[in-house]
């Protein structure tokens, strides 16, 4: 039990950031779509920061597991929320 739980935090983690960073290109993109906001946002060199801003739904999701007391599925939040940054220190290299 104690795996799954924690593969449902990082399959958990891992949704979040993309509803995050998906609402992060609508509204910053200024009406733009969504594949067009991530093209130029790769082409500008700031992909990696609008992938970080949508890491933050991670912190509710994170939050809520641990008011819930599932610490296991907090702990995959957390390590989803690793694999982003190190993705997110790659992309800017």
């Amino acid at each position: 039990m104690n795996k799954k739980d924690i593969f449902i935090g990082i399959l958990i983690g891992i949704i979040a950031n993309a509803i995050g960073l998906f609402l992060a290109a609508t509204l910053l993109g200024k009406g733009d779509d969504f594949l067009t906001v991530i093209k130029a946002a790769n082409e500008e060199g700031f992909l990696g920061k609008l992938v970080s801003l949508g890491a933050i739904l991670n912190l509710i999701a994170f939050f809520v597991f641990i008011k819930k007391k599932q610490d296991n599925r907090a702990k995959g939040v957390l390590l989803a929320t690793i694999f982003i940054a190190i993705f997110t220190f790659v992309i800017k290299l």
